[in-house]
């Protein structure tokens, strides 16, 4: 009797030791999940509000001053939704829908922990109802069901700044993608209670597609085309609501030395944008416009609807161009802008063309060697059918993509060739901007200013010559041959 009450014994501590051994970890488990789940339980900053006022709202590529406060506030925002016919491109105008009369509309900069009660008024002139959805807003519709506003009235409504970060905001009234691809789209920021750090430079830049009847550069008004819009077809891909809207005069400007952060939306309504500074490495990316930083990034993506803060040091003077780097939307399609750096250059960082020299490839000699170096080709004058036939395939492989097949260049980056007074009236018949180049020289082309910006291109003389005789005898464009002597003495002087 006694073994077997021992046996019995000694079966019961298995079994509980057993159970021990389950039960330990899943306690562990269960503990481990809570505290979790406290961890990521939502933060609902509702601290007394102390105090209102109504924030200054710029217009891109502005940015409002930090209120450098930690006390939350009522913020007072006022936006009032406009109807108006503006300019798209040089000679195109369309009907945009627009906050604050401008697109995009205005950028909105609050601190987390503020209340913002935001007040939408719909111009009693326009024809359509209108509303807002703020991403930044922890409520159903980001706020558009509280704001549906009839032309004429102003609707009301409030939400706590809960999460810090860089938000899209846009209307949201049905057919949602087309109140967005007509213009209605902006950026709210909500600034961390500890603030962002120090910079010397802010500016605001939006991306958005355009979906028009008729073609890119089609002059005259043009209407929406939605049928272009479904299919993701746009004909202007562009920064700050038009082409050209921050290049040239409107570049934005810097100084060697100075830090830039940069607050990018992308509205879309449709494109995923490949955010890029050609020239320029992003120290610190802000991923989505949230609270996760990127280091040493040279182009990051921004989905449709998204944003992205982006800082850089402006170490060498120049002209730097902003792209999205689906690259043909920059060069054809408008999304393209600039920024201007002034300053002293340093040839430790960046020395520019060092040389430019004839390259001859070796070819083999009698023996198979390819030691030997070509000879100095000469080359005769060509008539000039020849000169301008060849001239047209020069100029197709090294001018068209920005030039255009047409002359008529990118409106607001590159100027056009047809009837350019700019180009004909010069002594030189230029000559000497294929020779050397044009560092960032201010010119006007047929009343249009430019922020001239042309690489020196590797051109044999008999090639310049032949560009040239084609260039100044295409599009309306009248002139005489362009010799190879012409350019030798051009070059030599």
């Amino acid at each position: 009797m006694k073994v077997v009450y021992l046996n019995h014994c000694s079966s019961q501590a298995i079994f509980l030791r057993r159970m021990l051994l389950f039960l330990v970890p899943v306690c562990i488990s269960f503990t481990a999940c809570i505290q979790h789940a406290k961890t990521d339980a939502p933060q609902s900053d509702t601290a007394a509000i102390t105090g209102e006022y109504s924030p200054a709202l710029t217009f891109a590529p502005n940015v409002p001053e930090a209120r450098n406060n930690m006390t939350p506030k009522k913020v007072i925002v006022e936006i009032e939704v406009v109807e108006k016919i503006m300019k798209l491109d040089d000679g195109v105008d369309y009907t945009f829908w627009t906050f604050g009369g401008k697109v995009p509309g205005p950028f909105i900069r609050v601190q987390e922990g503020d209340e913002v009660e935001l007040h939408l008024s719909n111009n009693a002139n326009n024809k359509m109802p209108h509303n807002i959805d703020l991403h930044a807003v922890n409520g159903p519709g980001g706020g558009a069901a509280a704001t549906l506003t009839v032309p004429g009235h102003t609707s009301v409504f409030s939400f706590r700044a809960l999460n810090p970060g860089l938000y899209v905001y846009h209307c949201a009234t049905a057919p949602v993608g087309m109140h967005i691809a007509n213009g209605m789209y902006g950026l709210i920021l909500v600034t961390p209670k500890e603030g962002l750090p120090n910079v010397d430079k802010e500016f605001y830049i939006m991306q958005s597609e355009f979906y028009t009847k008729g073609k890119n550069g089609e002059p005259g008004l043009q209407p929406f085309d939605m049928d272009k819009a479904i299919k993701e077809q746009p004909e202007y891909v562009v920064f700050n609501g038009s082409v050209g809207s921050t290049t040239g005069t409107n570049a934005l400007q810097a100084k060697v030395g100075d830090r830039v952060r940069i607050y990018v939306g992308n509205a879309g309504p449709n494109l995923t944008s490949s955010f890029h500074i050609i020239g320029q490495i992003f120290d610190k990316v802000y991923n989505e416009g949230g609270s996760e930083i990127n280091r040493n990034v040279g182009t990051t993506l921004i989905p449709s609807g998204g944003t992205a803060i982006v800082e850089f040091v402006c170490r060498e003077p120049g002209t730097y161009s902003i792209v999205d780097h689906s690259i043909f939307r920059a060069f054809n399609q408008g999304a393209m802008a600039q920024l201007v750096v002034t300053g002293s250059a340093d040839k430790n960082i960046y020395s520019g063309k060092i040389a430019d020299e004839f390259y001859y490839p070796p070819i083999p000699n009698d023996t198979g060697s390819k030691n030997k170096l070509a000879p100095v080709p000469v080359i005769p004058e060509l008539s000039f059918a020849d000169r301008f036939k060849n001239g047209h395939v020069l100029f197709e492989s090294n001018c068209g993509a920005c030039h255009q097949s047409t002359g008529l260049g990118v409106p607001g980056s590159f100027p056009p060739l047809a009837k350019s007074d700019f180009l004909m009236g010069r002594k030189d018949m230029g000559m000497g901007i294929l020779l050397h180049g044009i560092n960032n020289e201010s010119i006007t082309v047929n009343g249009k200013h430019f922020q001239g910006v042309m690489p020196q291109l590797p051109l044999a003389d008999d090639q310049i010559a032949s560009i040239l005789t084609y260039v100044r005898n295409s599009w309306g464009n009248k002139s005489a041959i362009v010799k190879v002597s012409d350019v030798k003495n051009m070059r030599n002087q």
